[in-house]
């Protein structure tokens, strides 16, 4: 399969049970139906103690984390 941005041949690989397709070129990445799904399903965390959020109720700036998508496309 060719990538719709720049015509390069398509990589597919696996991560946590479900392939995906990128570009090396571009790093564009694409995936199929019902892919999306299953990553957000493996990669969403348990909700958090609601005490936790009681107890720190003043508002404050955090360092951005890379997120679920930084660990799964390391390539």
């Amino acid at each position: 399969m060719k990538c719709p941005v720049d015509g390069e041949t398509l990589v597919i690989t696996d991560r946590a049970g479900v392939e995906i397709d990128y570009c090396p070129q571009c790093r564009g990445v694409w995936l199929d139906r019902g892919e999306l799904d299953k990553i957000i399903e493996r990669t969403t965390p348990e909700a958090p103690d609601a005490r936790v959020w009681q107890a720190d109720s003043r508002p404050e700036k955090r360092k951005k984390r890379g997120g679920f998508l930084e660990e799964l496309f390391d390539f």
